[in-house]
């Protein structure tokens, strides 16, 4: 439980896609203009991170990594093994099978948006589709391959959190963006460059939240070592304590 908790809070706030490693950042920008639109976005972002990063844990796990298709061996299906299943290592078809699964996925959701929400449809537009190529979510399927994951369970944890971050991301800067319409802006700032701006200061913020699963330093008894050498260290003070006894005398 303990491991699910650190996982969801680090993939939200410390290891967030857009303010950490700047992922997802065209249609961070391109639609944070309104809320209600970027609320639209985070929420297809959130469903399909939360289905396509389990299901490409299921890929790496039994079909990817090296010795991932051992299950093909004869020994557990005469009938329909293979021989050297083993030693097969099909790691370079990663890209290819993860974009295929997000694609997938990314046209059921325009499917259901657009049949239940068609005002949302018309105003998400071509970034709807384009989330197939977000690099925010191939970014999660990798950074699951990398880091190990190693259950299910905490593959949809990761998919899930990692889409709630890049939802606060831009809820937020939309938020800024709505309000900032009011603001006195330069004129040489206005639109991206403004945007550019806070989006950097928010970056900064969160990085105040990199020592939060840290926890503080424990405090206990001294070690041997530093009660040894306090010890010392008083011995010579005694003795240059004497000595200039002596000389006085």
């Amino acid at each position: 439980m303990i491991e699910h908790l650190e996982l969801f809070f680090k993939s939200i706030f410390i290891d967030n896609m857009v303010f950490a490693v700047f992922l997802g950042m065209c249609s961070y920008l391109a639609v944070s203009k309104k809320v209600a639109t970027a609320v639209g976005l985070g929420a297809a972002v959130i469903f399909v991170l939360a289905i396509t990063v389990p299901l490409n844990w299921l890929l790496d796990q039994f079909l990817l990594q090296p010795g991932a298709l051992s299950w093909l061996d004869p020994e557990y299906g005469p009938e329909y093994g293979i021989g050297g299943s083993q030693e097969m290592d099909l790691g370079f078809l990663s890209f290819i099978m993860f974009i295929a699964t997000i694609a997938t996925m990314v046209q059921l959701v325009e499917i259901v948006v657009e049949k239940f929400s068609p005002s949302l449809y018309n105003s998400l537009g071509i970034f709807l589709p384009l989330i197939a190529v977000n690099c925010a979510i191939l970014g999660g399927s990798l950074f699951m391959q990398s880091r190990e994951i190693e259950t299910l369970g905490l593959a949809f944890n990761y998919g899930i959190s990692s889409g709630i971050g890049w939802f606060l991301a831009i809820l937020a800067i939309a938020a800024i963006r709505e309000k900032i319409r009011y603001s006195n802006v330069p004129a040489p700032l206005r639109g991206l460059g403004i945007t550019f701006i806070i989006t950097g200061l928010m970056g900064i913020g969160f990085l105040s939240f990199g020592g939060m699963l840290t926890g503080g330093d424990e405090e206990g008894e001294p070690s041997t070592e530093t009660a040894i050498n306090t010890e010392d260290l008083n011995t010579q003070n005694a003795k240059d304590l004497a000595d200039n006894t002596k000389i006085i005398k």
